[in-house]
């Protein structure tokens, strides 16, 4: 708190605000998966990788939530939106209940088939499922309202309250069990509840939505959800079929590169946040939007150009400060990685650009290109190396794909 009224002392924009928040949320994150992987070391951190991996899938799930309410906040009013947001929290809560018990029940399979060493923390994981979905919408209604002081406030009390709570029980009890990392996660996802704003909904008495409303609704949510869907398959198989292909040192290993070259997708996620609300607004009042997409690209592209740079000139010792010496056979890789996230982090802009936009062409070919990579993993794993191989064909096959309809849809009014 201290920190935002220093920053707003500078006059500094709540958008900015918020990216200085989102890099220090992604820090943190960073630091916890950090001290996990020199604490437990490579086998060990093999099952952490897997749930970190469960809580991006979850998180990419319950984007659909969050992105729809941001968009619909943007565009409704008074009581329809209150209908709405009303409809929205009743709606996640649900899904949340559904997808939690089904991980619950199959706590057992995904033991087998993770290779992990216990299912324990796939049941604890899977009771706070629920709380998941209904911080995700309370954060579309920051998001969509331009709230960024508040939806600052939620993604920091998530990320301090999973730090500290999984690493002081690490420390301190000398527990290094994979359910205290479970536990972590799911007492962080309460913290991350507030501010909640209660107020705004009432579940006892829901006005329902005019049919047009409702089939805007409908065809945004449906959309959004298959693009998320594409998001979990390009960002998280390949850890999941690593595990499931590989030992768990090798797996433990390949985790530590994921998390550092995934650094330039986590950067550009917060451009996406500043979108979405962005362009919706500005195509409401009918103004152009390209230029807002082509000042996030340029931003993304410094970033990712520093990180490949860095990745290229100092492999080893970025892997030896962040994860230690034993990790280090990883190191030949990294700038390969990260080359990989590149791309994906460009084409995924442009994917929320046009889905802001209510086009859905760019949302189909990622999922096309998705399930590819998957394909490619699946067939060509002969080593870490391949994979990551595989991951850089199919990113690279959809960035020109996805800049190339750029071009055509820029062309259009000019030839009209």
């Amino acid at each position: 708190m201290q920190l935002i009224a220093t920053l707003k002392s500078k006059k500094l924009t709540p958008e900015q605000i918020f990216m200085v928040s989102v890099l220090a949320v992604n820090g943190g994150n960073y630091l916890y998966n950090l001290i996990l992987g020199r604490v437990l070391g490579p086998t060990a951190f093999a099952d952490a990788a897997v749930l970190i991996t469960f809580l991006l899938v979850l998180s990419f799930i319950a984007m659909t939530f969050q992105l729809v309410t941001a968009k619909f906040s943007v565009l409704f009013e008074n009581s329809v939106f209150g209908s709405f947001i009303t409809q929205v929290y009743k709606r996640a809560f649900g899904v949340g209940i559904i997808l939690g018990i089904a991980i619950i029940c199959f706590a057992g399979e995904l033991q087998a088939l993770f290779n992990t060493t216990s299912k324990s923390m796939f049941v604890i994981f899977g009771c706070g499922v629920p709380l998941y979905f209904l911080m995700s919408v309370n954060r579309g209604t920051f998001q969509g309202k331009k709230d960024y002081k508040a939806l600052s406030i939620t993604y920091q009390g998530e990320m301090l309250s999973r730090l500290l709570i999984t690493i002081g029980i690490i420390l301190v009890f000398d527990i290094t069990s994979s359910w205290v990392i479970a536990a972590g996660i799911l007492l962080s996802f309460g913290f991350g509840l507030f501010p909640f704003k209660v107020k705004q909904f009432n579940l006892k008495k829901i006005l329902p939505l005019e049919e047009k409303y409702s089939n805007q609704i409908k065809k945004f949510f449906l959309l959004t959800a298959f693009y998320e869907l594409t998001q979990i398959v390009i960002n998280n198989s390949d850890i999941l079929l690593v595990k499931h292909y590989f030992e768990s040192y090798e797996a433990g290993l390949y985790a530590s590169l994921a998390l550092i070259g995934r650094m330039v997708y986590f950067i550009a996620w917060m451009f996406v946040m500043l979108l979405l609300p962005a362009v919706v607004e500005l195509k409401k009042e009918g103004k152009e939007t390209a230029s807002i997409l082509l000042k996030y690209v340029g931003y993304i592209a410094i970033i990712s150009a520093l990180i490949i740079v860095t990745c290229i000139s100092l492999p080893e010792l970025i892997i030896h400060i962040l994860f230690g010496e034993e990790y280090l056979a990883m190191a030949p890789l990294l700038w390969k990685y990260a080359i990989a996230t590149s791309m994906f982090a460009f084409s995924n802009i442009f994917a929320y650009y046009y889905l802001s936009l209510d086009k859905y062409i760019p949302v189909i070919i990622s999922g096309i290109f998705g399930m590819l990579q998957m394909v490619l993993v699946i067939f060509y794993h002969g080593s870490l190396e391949q994979v990551v191989h595989m991951q850089i064909v199919a990113m690279a096959l959809l960035l020109v794909i996805q800049l190339g309809f750029f071009k055509l849809e820029t062309r259009k009014p000019k030839n009209a």
